[in-house]
């Protein structure tokens, strides 16, 4: 079948369940939008900016356990797209980034908006491709495909000069599964090890499981809840990991870490045996290495080979996907009597009670509130600041996979297009609601226009302190009080601002009693929303675990 490089890659996308790309059009990418004009089975959404379409991309793939798909044009279209590929690269979401690349014959001229994306993306994706070649392009596609959805995911870049795109190619559709000799992920784990997994968990007095990003892009929820509910092994979680299992329910204790729930972190301390699925030991979840889970043994599964013993000294390593290890696992699993672990763990939960602290309009509560009227009917975003840990903390995810964030990067200006990215991904069947601060919205408030533009229902709730309250946190505790730019002088009207994007609807809250009727308001509608919270900028987030502290060495909560 004959057509354009640009329309095959279309047919190829469709192929693999791609309903919405993201993207910013240019001169080099012209011929693909064109292409997209012809193509009644892809919906291109036009973001403001090309990071807010690559994290738009990377929550659609992240709900639907597919790699999302976001488009630049060359020079600074491909690099606005470094940022939200970075940031998919350390949460090890699935994203095909396609930029567009000056004539073949022009590259390494300085032509007009040329940029070496390759170069420049190489120590931020799993891996990329500059096709020159338009005979190369078709093979090329399937192969990035495959990478980034397989082994740890993550995302590729593919580099296209714009003759590549315009060039006559011969496309058949794919039907055999791509198999590439340099690359073949570990995906089932080794049965001995695995055996010695069995013997250790059911020898184990005081077992914790910490789930990472890795059970849900394995989607092995089912397995940890089995392992959880039957075998009565209770359960915490990284920043990436929440959404794992229902913070509910009692053997829930939570984020870990130095903003983590302070029973978690206790847990983590005394535990004797920590079997750790798919997280990476990163420095905000374990906070002094030397003082990790010092009274424990640590299993760790991981797809990633690389990760294991990078960060954390590990007795029992097991390479490969998360859900099939954990299901050979659950069939060597005895019921254990530990009513002295339980009892000690229902203890930490009740003494240590997350707290809300004292100022005119509290956002503890208000995501306390949000979390009661909306949990298991919607999916949360958020950006990146203290109502991040807010919502980590007291939201109370009951949903598989409802949370979405930036973990590893720490990206401010994520949360609203990401909201966009699993309105469309869920098919508007459920509100989408954002948190966020003023700091983090002004990054990419202009996605206004584009949840306006498609009557996306993304109810952005802004916590409006007029600062950014977790630097300020951080100069208070380490440059001893002294506040240097932390705060805003010319934030606008937000309010206002808003109303004047198209099918926006808003809402103010300035005092506690606003928080219910306000968010059942917002329920009762799909249109896109801005909640503006007025709140104070003398918050801080507790517990902290300072620098070179252990995770049982908090600041903010009682000891145990």
């Amino acid at each position: 079948m004959k057509m354009t490089g640009a329309e095959a890659l279309l047919k190829i996308l469709e192929g693999y369940g791609i309903k919405h790309i993201f993207g910013y059009p240019g001169g080099a990418v012209l011929p693909l939008y064109d292409a997209i004009l012809k193509n009644d089975n892809i919906e291109h959404i036009l973001v403001r900016n090309e990071q807010a379409g690559a994290h738009a991309a990377a929550a659609y793939g992240k709900h639907l356990g597919i790699a999302g798909v976001c488009i630049g044009t060359s020079g600074p279209g491909a690099t606005n797209l470094v940022t939200g590929i970075a940031n998919a690269y350390m949460d090890s979401i699935p994203l095909i980034a396609i930029t567009g690349q000056v004539d073949a014959s022009f590259i390494g001229r300085d032509a007009f908006q040329e940029a070496d994306i390759t170069g420049i993306t190489m120590p931020v994706v799993k891996h990329n491709y500059l096709v020159k070649n338009p005979k190369k392009l078709i093979d090329t596609i399937y192969e990035a495909w495959h990478i980034a959805n397989t082994g740890r995911k993550g995302p590729v870049l593919i580099d296209i000069p714009r003759n590549v795109f315009e060039a006559i190619v011969d496309f058949e559709p794919k039907v055999e599964e791509v198999s590439l000799q340099s690359y073949k992920p570990t995906v089932k784990g080794n049965k001995s090890q695995i055996k010695k997994a069995i013997k250790m968990i059911n020898s184990s007095a005081k077992p914790l499981l910490l789930v990472g990003g890795g059970v849900l892009f394995s989607q092995a929820g089912d397995e940890v809840k089995q392992i959880v509910d039957e075998f009565k092994i209770p359960v915490a979680s990284t920043l990436m990991g929440i959404g794992s299992y229902d913070e509910t329910k009692e053997l829930a204790l939570g984020m870990i870490g130095m903003h983590g729930k302070p029973y978690a972190n206790y847990a983590v301390h005394h535990c004797d045996l920590l079997i750790s699925i798919g997280t990476r030991f990163g420095d905000r979840a374990t906070g002094s290495l030397s003082k990790f889970a010092k009274e424990a043994k640590v299993i760790h599964i991981d797809i990633d080979p690389a990760e294991i013993g990078k960060n954390v000294v590990v007795d029992l390593p097991i390479v490969g996907d998360a859900k099939g290890i954990l299901k050979e696992l659950i069939e060597g699993l005895e019921q254990v009597d530990r009513a002295e672990w339980i009892e000690k763990v229902s203890e930490l939960k009740a003494r240590n009670k997350m707290k809300l602290h004292k100022t005119n309009l509290n956002p503890q509560l208000i995501i306390s509130k949000l979390g009661e009227l909306t949990r298991g009917k919607a999916y949360v975003s958020t950006d990146v600041g203290q109502h991040q840990m807010f919502t980590a903390q007291y939201y109370g995810f009951s949903e598989y996979n409802s949370f979405y964030t930036s973990g590893g990067l720490g990206t401010m200006g994520f949360g609203v297009p990401a909201a966009e990215g699993v309105a469309l991904a869920s098919d508007r069947k459920r509100p989408v609601f954002c948190i966020t601060g003023d700091g983090s919205f002004q990054m990419n408030m202009a996605e206004m226009a584009t949840m306006g533009e498609h009557n996306l229902p993304v109810k952005i709730v802004l916590m409006n302190n007029s600062s950014l309250c977790l630097v300020k946190q951080l100069q208070h505790f380490q440059c001893e009080r002294r506040y240097s730019e932390v705060g805003f002088t010319g934030n606008p009207d937000f309010k206002a601002l808003a109303e004047s994007y198209p099918n926006m609807v808003t809402y103010r809250i300035e005092k506690e009693e606003d928080i219910e009727p306000v968010i059942l308001e917002a329920m009762s509608h799909n249109k896109p929303t801005l909640i503006e919270c007025i709140i104070s900028d003398e918050n801080l987030v507790y517990p902290i675990v300072p620098a070179k502290k252990g995770l049982d060495e908090m600041i903010g909560v009682e000891k145990w």
